[in-house]
């Protein structure tokens, strides 16, 4: 069934970037940024540091400006709509570096992320987050300054899903993380590819990011340079040479 629901939108992208460019002040951050994300997908992009991609993310989300081309959400021009709009529409980031509230509870963190929904809503995404990260929900009334760096990852994405997400922006989930959170969080992004959720990832290890995705795209100095297959981008020569040290 999702197949055949997939085959039948796959005219109209969820998520569309057309040559989107983006600067701050004389720095051109996105030169020519086309992506293209279809509804059911977890697609990867991945470049060095400096390539562009928190940027790309930003501008997506609403909180970077952009400068030419155009953002479409399921065919909807939504180049010059607002942040908060965007997340009335579905699209929801989990932040590089996490970003959460420090002084406040993992709760009261978690409800933050369903502030545009109603009260059952909330209750039943804090239900979700919970049974998704039983930690969570261990540590539901601790300071979330005072969590791990792990548990911090943990907080961000089920801030995230509290609102909902039809499409989820996830910038450097990795960051920052030993080896073994590294593997227990793809494994979380993995479980929500595979319940049917639209996940457009950037990260920097790029053998990670690629063996789990439908498709990826390379980022170099604002460009998308190569696109294909996950397993493609993963055998491509250019890619092992410059993103996987083979």
């Amino acid at each position: 069934m999702k197949d055949r629901q997939r085959t039948e939108t796959s005219a109209v992208p969820m998520l569309e970037v057309r040559e989107l460019q983006s600067r701050y002040g004389r720095i051109r951050a996105l030169k020519k940024v086309s992506v293209t994300v279809h509804g059911g997908e977890l697609v990867a992009l991945v470049g060095a540091n400096g390539a562009g991609k928190t940027t790309l993310m930003r501008a997506i989300s609403g909180v970077q400006p952009i400068t030419g081309g155009r953002i479409l959400f399921e065919g909807k021009d939504i180049s010059r709509m607002n942040a908060a709009a965007r997340v009335r529409l579905g699209i929801v980031q989990v932040p590089e570096g996490r970003r959460v509230f420090g002084a406040m509870t993992v709760e009261d963190n978690l409800r933050l992320g369903a502030i545009s929904r109603s009260k059952n809503e909330e209750e039943e995404g804090l239900e979700r987050a919970y049974d998704l990260f039983p930690r969570l929900k261990d540590r539901r009334r601790q300071l979330a300054g005072t969590l791990s760096g792990g548990e911090q990852q943990m907080l961000a994405i089920g801030r995230a899903l509290m609102a909902k997400p039809r499409l989820l922006l996830m910038d450097e989930p990795s960051m920052g993380l030993s080896p073994l959170l590294v593997d227990q969080t793809f494994e979380i992004i993995q479980k929500l590819a595979a319940e049917g959720m639209t996940i457009f990832l950037v990260e920097q290890n790029a053998y990670v990011a690629l063996s789990i995705a439908t498709r990826g795209y390379v980022l170099e100095g604002g460009v998308t340079t190569l696109d294909g297959s996950g397993e493609a981008l993963l055998h491509d020569p250019r890619v092992k040479e410059a993103y996987l040290g083979v």
